[in-house]
């Protein structure tokens, strides 16, 4: 039994990969994945991108797409590679009641400040594909969150993604909460089929913070702090959303919850453990997608104990100290979304762009 697989079993988190490529799904190399414990999949503009750029398997189709427009191109290749990969993954979602197998696909980054586009977006998306096991991605901008309580509301399973910031958390959950309450008045036997995780952005509040307490001359002992311990003070908040009266309510009835996921794991400064993002998040009803180098670092020498709750109570004391020394938590939130959001969209529009010469028509 792999590490994977017992992390699952003995430890009740979800790994999940974050990555997606053509040549997977002909080679067995997803296949080989689910075998040694991956349990769903994660993709987004840049990845999406970069596998259609790269991945030689895409020449045929790109071929047969000639005389489209780059967007009609772009979904055809995208939604292709969803598709396939969802149904690899069905007989898992099957076993596991829905919990898990599930793979996501994002809507048009371009989106991310018009909820009624994105709405739409994820409305036509879910119809094209029409499978069980396959996440909507929108991105938790505040104007999207009236967007992702539509989408529940609908049925819709959404990967909330680009999660920054406690309060920005709280306001997913909230969100989730009253598309659930919708649903079970209007739809009430689509609550054990509708699902969601909260995709946690980690390693990159490490990167900007850490570079902060540099420019700050703050104590070297408070680098590489700041990631796990907003982390774990989500999880606290996860587990008291959870358990209130309100939700313990819906849940009787069918409803299931929002697990959040760690999402950018890999960690990017080589002074730290290349698991850092994985070992120190590590508890029941979580997902950690991985992308490929951290998760097949994890099955050779990954921790399998819950250690989420370890040093919770000194989670909310290290950020004071964080902030103590100069660094405003808002507004490196409020940067790392932007630069998410910039970095999707930069990606879509490169790859639009490339797809404009090779099919022959622009958008």
């Amino acid at each position: 039994m792999s590490r994977l697989t017992r992390l699952y079993s003995d430890c009740g988190q979800s790994p999940w990969i974050d990555n997606l490529r053509r040549s997977w799904l002909s080679d067995g190399t997803l296949d080989e994945l689910i075998e040694l414990g991956v349990r769903g999949l994660t993709s987004n503009p840049s990845i999406l991108a970069t596998a259609i750029g790269q991945d030689p398997e895409y020449r045929e189709q790109i071929e047969q797409l000639r005389g489209q427009t780059a967007e009609s191109a772009y979904w055809e290749l995208v939604l292709s590679d969803i598709a396939r990969a969802a149904k690899h993954l069905l007989p898992l979602h099957q076993r596991s009641n829905g919990t898990d197998g599930f793979v996501s696909v994002e809507v048009d980054p371009r989106l991310s400040q018009d909820p009624d586009g994105t709405l739409r977006s994820a409305k036509e998306l879910a119809e094209r594909l029409s499978l069980p096991n396959v996440m909507i991605k929108i991105p938790a901008t505040a104007a999207c969150l009236p967007a992702i309580t539509e989408a529940i509301a609908s049925g819709i399973s959404v990967n909330v993604t680009l999660v920054f910031g406690l309060n920005r958390y709280v306001e997913v959950m909230e969100a989730y909460q009253l598309g659930m309450r919708r649903l079970q008045v209007d739809s009430p036997e689509k609550l054990r089929t509708t699902h969601s995780v909260a995709s946690i952005f980690v390693s990159r509040i490490d990167t900007l913070v850490d570079s902060l307490l540099d420019q700050l001359g703050a104590p070297s002992e408070l680098r590489g702090r700041s990631a796990v311990a907003l982390a774990r003070l989500s999880y606290a908040k996860f587990l008291d959303v959870f358990s209130d009266d309100s939700w313990r309510e819906i849940e009787a009835v069918g409803g299931t919850i929002q697990r959040p996921l760690w999402a950018s794991t890999s960690t990017k400064n080589p002074a730290y453990s290349d698991l850092l993002y994985v070992n120190e998040l590590i508890g029941p009803r979580t997902v950690n997608t991985m992308p490929d180098a951290t998760l097949q670092s994890y099955l050779d020498h990954g921790t399998l104990a819950q250690t989420i709750l370890e040093g919770s109570d000194l989670a909310a004391a290290t950020i004071k100290s964080v902030e103590a020394a100069g660094v405003d938590f808002d507004a490196v939130f409020k940067q790392l979304e932007e630069e998410g959001l910039r970095s999707f969209e930069s990606a879509h529009l490169n790859l639009l762009d490339q797809l404009a010469v090779e099919v022959g028509r622009g958008l």
